[in-house]
């Protein structure tokens, strides 16, 4: 067998055997097979797709590329959660606490920020002496303990998707669904699970631009997963503006915070109360989507979910003093108000922009070398569909090196406001199982 016979069938269109495909990541994860070759398939794959039978057989191969970790020492159902990113996006630390304190074990692995989309990593690093590699042994022992870890991705884990994904970066080959399934989903039946709940976003702050994108990505993620025997479904959510109101590690830990203290924003917890009532489905804890909102509810008011996030955050070596006093957390040398130049009512808020800001605050990276500031980014006052007056605050910038004119326009042209009434977005539009 030739890898260039290999990408010749591929680019006339034609389907790859279980065998072909086994051969070619076997062969890229081994170094047998050299990088201007992986581009030339990965390009064709673009062009001409691959079926559901491919998606499936080359995410299974992806994740047997590396460790497979196995979760049967934890009991009871585990159910993973994975989004597909965007801006102010803090899901992860007000979701698996809310779900873990109704009795369902959160065992997750997540990943860090790069662009204008944050990472859970980062912000959790902004917890003084959080850690977030620990070994699987530690990882089985604190999921049982308290119910919840968010760690690193391990090394060995899925390296084929380590090596494809720096290789699609560079080589214009990113936005192909069957390749961005199989990545997601390769890592996700990697880490374990019984059972993944999609959070698939679009919008401007999100990579799927429409929700029709959204929605063949996430049928062919679930598909995956049902073919692996995995019970997978999704949300589409509409990310056109940032989740909440906060955008920065320190600033989305405190509003996560304020979330389980049950008065964070609206928007952020709809989603997750949506989301967690359909994994304690998953988990077969409740049959019914209403009793399980009400659990949810539940374990926020009396303050069960945020003594699990507390349990985590100790448990994972951070001072969970910060998350019960969040004022401790350091803040911004500046914060600087940027004011609006119109009356009138939200009508479009892009995310992207505003990532972009908080990122060049120092708020995210660039680069994977680049260092974060903790304290950094944005806070907004105002967002689709609220009315604002001119000179009324539109965002707080929380900097260490003051504000710029170039990014201060930045901020301003990310809002657009009209003269006529504008209803508040849906942020869960539609699941699918």
């Amino acid at each position: 067998m030739r890898m260039v016979d290999l990408i010749e069938k591929k680019k006339e269109g034609k389907k790859h055997t279980p065998e072909e495909i086994h051969f070619i990541i076997q062969g890229y994860t081994h170094n047998d097979i050299p990088d201007y070759q992986m581009s030339a398939w990965l390009m064709a794959v673009c062009f001409q797709g691959l079926d559901k039978e491919e998606t499936a057989i080359l995410t299974k191969e992806m994740m047997h590329s590396g460790d497979v970790i196995d979760l049967s020492r934890i009991q009871g159902i585990k159910v993973d959660k994975h989004s597909t990113g965007g801006v102010g996006d803090k899901t992860s630390m007000v979701l698996g606490p809310i779900v873990a304190a109704c009795g369902v074990p959160v065992a997750k692995m997540s990943g860090r920020g790069l662009g204008h989309t944050g990472g859970t990593l980062d912000k959790l690093e902004s917890i003084p002496g959080l850690h977030i590699m620990i070994d699987e042994d530690d990882f089985v022992k604190q999921v049982n303990d308290c119910g919840l870890a968010i760690i690193g991705q391990s090394g060995h884990l899925d390296p084929a998707d380590k090596k494809m994904y720096a290789l699609r970066d560079v080589t214009a080959t990113v936005s192909c669904i069957p390749l961005i399934a199989s990545s997601i989903m390769s890592k996700k039946l990697a880490a374990g699970s019984d059972a993944i709940l999609l959070d698939v976003k679009y919008g401007d702050g999100a990579f799927m631009k429409t929700k029709e994108e959204a929605k063949e990505l996430a049928r062919t993620m679930i598909e995956i997963g049902d073919s692996l025997g995995k019970d997978t479904r999704a949300t589409i959510s509409n990310m056109s503006q940032p989740l909440g109101y906060a955008i920065g590690n320190i600033l989305e830990v405190k509003e996560a915070v304020d979330t389980l203290n049950g008065h964070g924003p609206e928007d952020l917890l709809e989603l997750c109360l949506q989301a967690g009532s359909h994994m304690l489905l998953q988990a077969k804890k409740t049959d019914s989507l209403i009793t399980a909102r009400k659990m949810l509810q539940d374990v926020i008011e009396s303050k069960q979910a945020l003594r699990t996030f507390c349990a985590m955050v100790k448990a994972q070596g951070g001072d969970e003093a910060y998350i019960r006093h969040p004022e401790m957390f350091p803040k911004a040398k500046d914060v600087i108000p940027v004011y609006s130049l119109k009356t009138g009512y939200i009508k479009d808020l892009k995310a992207k922009p505003l990532g972009i800001v908080s990122m060049k605050l120092g708020g995210g990276r660039e680069t994977t070398e680049d260092e974060i500031d903790y304290s950094v980014g944005l806070v907004l006052h105002k967002k689709i569909g609220d009315f604002v007056k001119k000179g009324e605050v539109l965002v707080e910038v929380h900097t260490n090196n003051g504000l710029s004119q170039e990014l201060e326009q930045d901020i301003l042209n990310a809002y657009e406001l009209t003269d006529e009434f504008v209803k508040k977005p849906l942020l869960i539009e539609e699941v699918l199982s």
